[in-house]
């Protein structure tokens, strides 16, 4: 049998209750999987869903319906073992201004259940994973944005989790932070990390991703490879990934048009 996805979403229903009594369907029967060794695209355009689906793989919202499993710990029954098997980082994570980058690993380190024996080798070893190693030890309030979004990422690394979920990662750093950020999340897919990558700057991930989720008022409306996206939405020609998403969700809008 082939092993089981890494991460594994499975009709994930997301509604909330307007003040006015309407409901509001956020996410709305998603559903994808994301393989080891794998990094996969979540594309939409603001209000899609796309940030409601992560944070409900992260534990952060409970959904009102489906589920998802993460390295086999399912998000509705265990969500502690989800925790400990998924790095989550976001564009607005916070990072502590009078705590250095080796004390903010060290503390969520400990959290994760680290033997001491052994954290201070981990710690070195994701300061030199994360280019940190020259100011280890300066407070996270002086570090430019790009260090402190490293900072991040090492936090949601510390514990070695098989999955990574990350919300608009690039969504603060210039282009030479941009491309370190994703150079290092091609290395950690190599190492055979699950990874699963928020964003609206398509063209940062076009030739990165190994697959696509487009979804669209809550629902997928589009999931493959660059080049089957393309072939599939834009045939006889050689497109990009920016019109293939458009294509997507125009005719993703125009089915919600017609539903009840």
């Amino acid at each position: 049998m082939p092993p089981e996805p890494v991460i594994d979403v499975a009709g994930l229903v997301k509604h909330y209750h307007a003040s006015d009594g309407t409901v509001v369907r956020a996410v709305n029967g998603v559903s994808f999987t994301v393989e080891a060794g794998e990094m996969v695209g979540l594309l939409g355009a603001n209000g899609a869903g796309k940030t409601t689906t992560l944070r409900m793989l992260a534990t952060l919202l409970k959904p009102t319906s489906g589920t998802a499993r993460v390295a086999g710990c399912d998000i509705r029954d265990d969500p502690v073992g989800v925790r400990r098997r998924l790095g989550y980082v976001s564009a607005t994570t916070g990072v502590a201004d009078r705590l250095s980058a080796r004390e903010i690993f060290a503390s969520f380190g400990r959290l994760h259940g680290l033997p001491d024996e052994t954290l201070p080798d981990r710690v070195a070893t994701l300061l030199e994973q994360l280019d940190l190693t020259g100011c280890a030890d300066r407070p996270a309030g002086r570090l430019s944005s790009g260090q402190r979004q490293r900072v991040s990422l090492g936090r949601a690394l510390v514990h070695d989790p098989p999955a990574l979920v990350l919300d608009e990662p690039t969504n603060a750093l210039d282009v030479i932070g941009a491309r370190d950020l994703l150079d290092l999340l091609a290395r950690l897919r190599a190492e055979g990390h699950a990874i699963l990558l928020s964003t609206h700057r398509l063209h940062e991930i076009e030739n990165r991703c190994d697959r696509f989720v487009i979804i669209h008022d809550g629902s997928v409306v589009a999931t493959g490879t660059r080049e089957s996206l393309v072939a599939d939405w834009i045939p006889g020609r050689d497109g990009e990934l920016e019109e293939v998403f458009f294509a997507a969700i125009r005719t993703g809008a125009a089915h919600s048009e017609l539903q009840p």
